[in-house]
């Protein structure tokens, strides 16, 4: 009868609606689930704080000149969590930018640039004001240095987690990012040395903490360079 009919047509409709609604469900649940998975590794653009894990202290940078060595701006560890000039943007190698918003790769090489002043991460073979280690200061303007404010992440999976502590090992002089515990005095009381060792150990640990970490872009790759 026709009253049958509707009630199969009625039926089939339900049924597709249902189906319809679960697969929409599970498509959004699953591109939710994507999305939280990238969201888990320190991407390129970031801007991060990095947390010594051995001294509990955040690598830091202001505009005051070491009194030695390079005479370079200098670089140290602060306990204070809340210190804007402890922000560092995580980008690419000179002249080889990373795609913003990817995954860093364990052994990607990286610019560490100072935010409120745009100096690079850097070391070179001069001594350490404290402890006589490698001298690590911020270096270059505008976030344009040269090939020595080059460093590599070290890690153990295929990308940098943000929840894991890695190292950074320097690409021109092949030392680790460090802190040994050394304090200065005056102007910068109770700031820790920062220095690069030529072996790994406790001291060059390094975790990503508050910062605004980039999301991968929605719009498909370009690859200029191919």
């Amino acid at each position: 009868s026709v009253a049958e009919n509707g009630n199969i047509t009625m039926e089939i409709m339900y049924t597709v609606h249902v189906f319809v609604k679960s697969l929409l469900f599970v498509l959004l649940w699953s591109n939710c689930e994507g999305r939280e998975s990238e969201l888990n590794y320190v991407t390129c653009g970031s801007l991060v704080k990095l947390l010594n894990t051995r001294h509990n202290v955040r690598l830091h940078s202001h505009d005051v000149k070491y009194g030695s060595g390079s005479g370079q701006q200098s670089v140290t560890g602060v306990e204070n969590a809340d210190d804007a000039n402890s922000y560092w943007q995580i980008r690419g190698k000179p002249n080889r930018p990373c795609q913003r918003g990817a995954a860093i790769r364990c052994g990607q090489a990286i610019r560490i640039t100072h935010m409120k002043t745009g100096r690079n991460l850097h070391t070179h073979h001069f001594s350490s004001p404290l402890s006589n280690n490698q001298e690590v200061s911020a270096f270059g303007e505008n976030g344009e240095g040269d090939d020595l404010d080059v460093w590599a992440v070290q890690c153990d999976g295929v990308h940098w987690e943000r929840d894991e502590a890695v190292r950074f090992k320097h690409v021109g002089t092949d030392v680790f990012l460090s802190v040994t515990g050394e304090q200065y005095g005056h102007p910068i009381r109770g700031q820790r040395e920062v220095h690069g060792m030529s072996s790994p150990s406790q001291h060059n640990w390094w975790r990503s903490m508050e910062g605004v970490f980039i999301q991968p872009s929605q719009e498909p790759l370009r690859h200029d360079e191919l």
